[in-house]
């Protein structure tokens, strides 16, 4: 079934950390909060991230990892599972997007894109 990577909904909330971040020395650290729900009737897992950061001057960082914060969140149907991480920027602005390798319980392997989304420090974009 091609279409399973379309049951699982990733929706993402960002903050920028003002506490945290040093403009003067060109670190703004964001957080980010998903919700990854599966909207599907096949139960699957999560078993890497992949993520490609981009800060406003054009650089590219590439992220590899096992899991998510730790853990291989397993997701039933309508089930979801929430997490917040950070990452840090040299520009006030950038984006991040992605995707999460999945194993659904019937062993098949799948790819469930995380959109673009914006981190921004705020008053940067108009």
């Amino acid at each position: 079934m091609n279409d399973k990577n379309n049951s699982i909904h990733v929706d993402v909330e960002t903050t920028y950390l003002v506490q945290e971040s040093q403009p003067e020395k060109s670190r703004y650290l964001f957080s980010y909060t998903i919700t990854i729900k599966n909207q599907g009737d096949n139960p699957a897992r999560l078993l890497s991230r992949y993520w490609k950061i981009t800060g406003g001057d054009g650089h590219e960082q590439e992220v590899e990892g096992d899991g998510v914060i730790g853990l291989h969140p397993h997701l039933g149907p309508e089930q979801s599972f929430t997490y917040t991480s950070a990452a840090m920027l040299d520009t006030p602005v950038g984006m991040m997007q992605g995707h999460y390798l999945m194993l659904g319980d019937d062993g098949e392997r799948f790819d469930v894109d995380i959109p673009a989304f914006t981190l921004a420090v705020p008053q940067t974009l108009h």
